[in-house]
């Protein structure tokens, strides 16, 4: 094996290392009694309990946080994947003198602070009795994803090949149909990337949620933060257990996203 390559894969594998060890750090802690965790030497053979898992599953509070979180965030990415995905690809494929602006309107959303959105959005709720409901997450969350949705997916439609698309044109095709079965399918492995990459961000949200909801419509990263708010009690077990459940939505979405992408590209193969 060449030098290079044997480095190459060293720092490779370090690089993994150290991305999958704090998660299993905390999963191996979600096992623990809070005296194994605060010892001042890692205690590495303990005997485990299922105390602190059970203890957030039984917490009505955490269940109603993970609801929120899923309906939430799962209708949001809905919602940017309809608008986002075909406004992308109109701006990529039939470009005017306002494409240049639309997306720098859209980059410029990533930008601003959130509490730059969170202020003004909490006013209107406020006003027109939505604040600490669903249905205001959801909007909001859905500014979030379309605009995400709408920065990665325009290099993606560039960079499919206009040659397929005027054939497709050629075969008869309409401008919806080429979208549906030539635009989409051939950018389909940067688009998962960018649906996965906007439901991570909304899911990790935890500013504009804590500024829009009060009781009825807190997520699940709020809920968890509520459990470290107990002076020098804190309870180690319970926030790694926590912290757990909420690293755990995410990482089913995206493996279920991968699966569907690997499967669909080897139907195509064969």
């Amino acid at each position: 094996m060449r030098p290079g390559r044997l480095i190459g894969k060293i720092i490779l594998a370090f690089a993994g290392f150290m991305a999958v060890f704090p998660l299993a750090w905390t999963a191996v802690n979600s096992l623990k009694n809070n005296v194994d965790i605060i010892t001042r030497v890692p205690r590495l053979v303990f005997t485990p309990t299922f105390d602190n898992i059970s203890y957030i599953i039984g917490r009505d509070s955490v269940m109603t946080g993970l609801y929120n979180s899923v309906i939430s965030c799962g209708v949001a990415v809905l919602i940017g994947v309809m608008l986002g995905l075909p406004a992308a690809y109109a701006v990529a494929r039939y470009p005017n003198r306002f494409a240049g602006d639309i997306q720098f309107f859209v980059l410029s959303l990533r930008f601003l602070p959130p509490v730059a959105v969170a202020i003004p959005l909490m006013v209107i709720w406020l006003q027109i009795g939505l604040y600490d409901t669903l249905p205001a997450l959801i909007v909001t969350y859905s500014l979030l994803t379309i605009s995400v949705i709408m920065w990665l997916a325009i290099p993606a439609f560039k960079a499919v090949p206009k040659e397929i698309e005027e054939a497709a044109f050629l075969d008869g095709y309409g401008a919806y149909s080429v979208f549906w079965r030539i635009a989409l399918p051939v950018a389909a492995r940067s688009l998962i990337g960018a649906v996965a990459f906007s439901f991570v961000l909304v899911w990790n949200e935890f500013l504009i949620a804590l500024m829009l909801s009060s009781s009825n419509a807190k997520t699940l990263p709020i809920v968890a933060s509520e459990l470290s708010q107990q002076g020098m009690n804190v309870p180690w077990g319970i926030l790694n257990a926590s912290v757990v459940l909420l690293s755990l939505p995410p990482l089913l979405f995206l493996g279920v996203l991968s699966g569907f992408l690997n499967s669909v590209f080897r139907q195509k193969k064969t």
